[in-house]
């Protein structure tokens, strides 16, 4: 049991990053046969790691149909935005009392890469790469704020959600424009965590949330989404 678990998760995580990368195209169809194979597990623990992915409305079964990874539904960051500036700022908080040196090193050496982010220029059609170096950079740092919140449930619904805003980002990411700025701001967030300011953190975090949702905006051309 505990094998099928752990195959299980990996399958989970592997299927999670590449939808939420887009490396699984939105409407395209999940194909159980390859991907058991691809990651050379049984169907057992991909579909309990596709369950699980459909609780995260990453993934939607049709009966008869199959599964497929779901549409990124740009509307859907109103609702995202509201519970990320609640919840982001209680994980910052949290953190910024983590004592685990573990955490706490991995927390640092992301504020030094965060602070180095060239936030001079903006990301191009031609820096796609770039983009996406930035795109999991970001994301990088918000788990392990999570993690270092120290609260499970938290961190998972955290996560949730932030997977959900990623694959927008990713829509719309050349067409955003002040992307390094936006992710060189987790430079202050994370010194505000490493000094213990959990107010300071907290409010740095609820800024962020709302400084992506005015990049959308500004993307789409629109004050409504």
């Amino acid at each position: 049991m505990p094998e099928a678990s752990s195959l299980a998760e990996r399958a989970y995580v592997r299927l999670r990053d590449a939808l939420v990368m887009l490396d699984i195209a939105p409407g395209e169809p999940i194909r159980e046969a390859n991907l058991a194979a691809e990651f050379g597990i049984g169907r057992t623990p991909l579909r309990e790691a596709l369950k699980r992915l459909e609780s995260e409305h990453l993934v939607v079964s049709y009966p008869r149909r199959g599964t497929f990874a779901t549409q990124v539904e740009i509307a859907d960051l109103v609702d995202i935005s509201e519970l990320r500036s609640i919840l982001e700022p209680v994980a910052a908080r949290r953190a910024a009392a983590c004592q685990d040196p573990q955490l706490r090193s991995q927390l640092a050496a992301l504020a030094a890469e965060a602070a180095a982010i060239d936030t001079s220029g903006a990301i191009s059609t031609a820096a796609a790469v770039d983009a996406r170096s930035l795109l999991e950079f970001d994301t990088r740092v918000h788990r392990t704020i999570y993690t270092a919140a120290g609260n499970p449930h938290l961190s998972e619904t955290l996560i949730r959600l932030d997977s959900l805003a990623t694959r927008i980002w990713c829509v719309l990411a050349l067409r955003l424009r002040g992307v390094p700025q936006h992710v060189g701001e987790h430079a202050e967030l994370l010194a505000a965590i490493l000094d213990g300011d959990g107010e300071r953190a907290a409010d740095l975090a609820a800024e962020h949330v709302s400084h992506f949702e005015t990049m959308v905006r500004t993307a789409l051309g629109t004050g409504g989404l």
